[in-house]
């Protein structure tokens, strides 16, 4: 400012003759300085790349008026904003026509990212998206733009907050209608509400405390304001708490529940694995020992998020690269929330499956080690269509388990679930007894509420310190300057949830997870 006050006495105070130079010089600075100011604008193809009916590239910022009358020539002055206008877009270097197409365009701060932001809605080739913004990336001022910087510009002008800026990724991510739901109400602003809610309680409680320190002299009234905030925090601390003990919900909506298929080899777990799918997407051959990795694929179960894991066969063996499947199936039954401990009906019935030997059980299985009591276990002999009449659990009246119960350190208490991946036989009641057994870890993780507010790690993270924050106010609450220290604390760990108080590394953790044209 003092420069371009300094350049304006010069001008004013020049002869004529000269005043002409020092304006076009003082308005050159200007410019300059404005441009250092003003963040670049930036383009991007906001719609998904390949061949589709209509591809949108969307520009934002100061120069993206400027943009849209190079690429339209036709258009004399810039059209009415939120308003679609048919024009014929051209490359402004050789005038070669690149398409015929409709754009837009929205004036900040009334617009998603708060600057000026312009869309061409072109024809879906390949080669004119290509051809567009190669035009566009030849002009002065102009730059791709870089993974979730649109997103970026939006947060940082104030159009989103932390929350609602994951749960617009989430939603652009959402595969089943449970990561849909979960996500419009942190994309729709209802999560940022609540913890607005709590933020506000704290900042109430901090003032009312750092009041009292910079202007109150009388003990009894610092004694009493102190009395007054305490209970207030208990309760919201104690809520704190109750939301973080059942956000694990909201993380496994959000990265699926677990499922793995174990078993000794040729107990058709790839075969189960394809009928669950509902296509070949895992190799099946009779020879034992053909699956040596892990696979995994996405299931959608109750509208749910399920990965399921085929797993290769656990057997003692010398074959080192069947051993190096043998210890990643282990690794992966360790992980998994749900286990589906899969058998040949044949083999077991007539005593030659060795692991249900050992184990002198149904269900039991002594190669598969120690399971966590968290995880759901669920026993299922396949291959019932080489059962002889009146063979196996079909003749003692076995059928679909009653129930699934957390695994107790010991085979499951319930019968097995005869199946045939071949005939199809018991598919749909193992398919309904997999829902259940999701539902059961999702109500293990806790309750639909707090797992709307607490999806990823770093929001339990926030919550963590904001409760034990609380915990130690509660220790020194009749010391005022330990107290508003402890209350400062437990604000901050709720302000970096919403990104009112954060580190760079956090936000460039959050927008990397959004494409180019978000």
């Amino acid at each position: 400012m003092r420069a371009s006050a300094a350049a304006l006495r010069v001008w004013t105070r020049c002869p004529r003759s000269l005043a002409r130079p020092v304006r076009n010089v003082y308005r050159h600075a200007v410019r300059c300085m404005a441009s250092l100011a003003e963040p670049p604008t930036i383009f991007a193809l906001s719609t998904g790349a390949g061949r589709s009916a209509v591809a949108v590239v969307r520009l934002t910022g100061s120069k993206s008026g400027e943009a849209l009358t190079a690429m339209a020539p036709a258009l004399v002055r810039l059209p009415a904003p939120r308003l679609l206008h048919l024009v014929e877009v051209v490359d402004p270097a050789s005038g070669q026509l690149l398409d015929k197409a409709l754009v837009t365009r929205f004036s900040g701060p009334r617009s998603y990212t708060g600057e000026d932001c312009v869309e061409f809605h072109l024809h879906g080739g390949p080669s004119v998206v290509r051809s567009v913004l190669a035009a566009l990336g030849s002009l002065p001022g102009l730059r791709p733009a870089e993974p979730g910087e649109f997103t970026r510009r939006a947060f940082e002008a104030g159009k989103l907050d932390l929350t609602e800026v994951e749960g617009l990724a989430d939603l652009l991510a959402a595969g089943t209608q449970a990561q849909h739901r979960q996500a419009l109400l942190h994309a729709t602003g209802a999560v940022r509400r609540r913890y607005e809610g709590w933020r506000a309680r704290l900042l109430t409680a901090l003032a009312a405390v750092e009041a009292v320190i910079d202007f109150g002299e009388d003990e009894g009234i610092a004694d009493e304001v102190a009395a007054g905030v305490l209970p207030d925090m208990r309760a919201l601390r104690a809520e704190l708490a109750g939301f973080l003990g059942g956000g694990q919900r909201g993380q496994l909506v959000r990265d699926g529940v677990r499922v793995a298929l174990v078993g000794p080899p040729n107990a058709g777990k790839s075969s189960l694995l394809n009928a669950l799918a509902g296509r070949d997407a895992a190799i099946v051959s009779p020879f034992p020992g053909t699956t040596r990795d892990v696979m995994e694929l996405e299931l959608e179960l109750g509208g749910q998020r399920v990965i399921l894991a085929d797993c290769a066969g656990i057997r003692e063996t010398e074959d080192p690269v069947e051993a190096e499947g043998v210890r990643r199936a282990r690794a992966t039954l360790a992980t998994a929330h749900i286990v589906v401990q899969l058998r040949d009906a044949q083999a077991v019935w007539a005593g030659d499956d060795a692991a249900a030997t050992q184990a002198g059980d149904w269900g039991g299985d002594s190669t598969l080690g120690e399971l966590s009591e968290a995880q759901l276990t669920l026993s299922v002999w396949n291959k019932a269509d080489l059962l002889a009449e009146g063979q196996g659990p079909r003749g003692q009246g076995f059928g679909m388990p009653a129930d699934l119960a957390p695994r107790d350190r010991g085979p499951p208490s319930t019968a097995p679930l005869l199946i045939s991946c071949e005939t199809g036989e018991g598919l749909d009641d193992l398919t309904q007894l997999l829902g259940r057994a999701v539902e059961d870890i999702l109500a293990q993780g806790g309750d639909p509420e707090a797992a709307a507010l607490v999806t990823r790690a770093r929001h339990a993270a926030a919550l963590s310190r904001c409760v034990a924050a609380l915990e130690r106010y509660e220790g020194v609450w009749a010391a005022l300057e330990l107290a508003a220290e402890e209350l400062r604390g437990a604000t901050r760990g709720l302000g970096a949830i919403s990104g009112v108080v954060d580190t760079e590394e956090v936000l460039d953790s959050v927008f990397s997870e959004f494409c180019i044209g978000k």
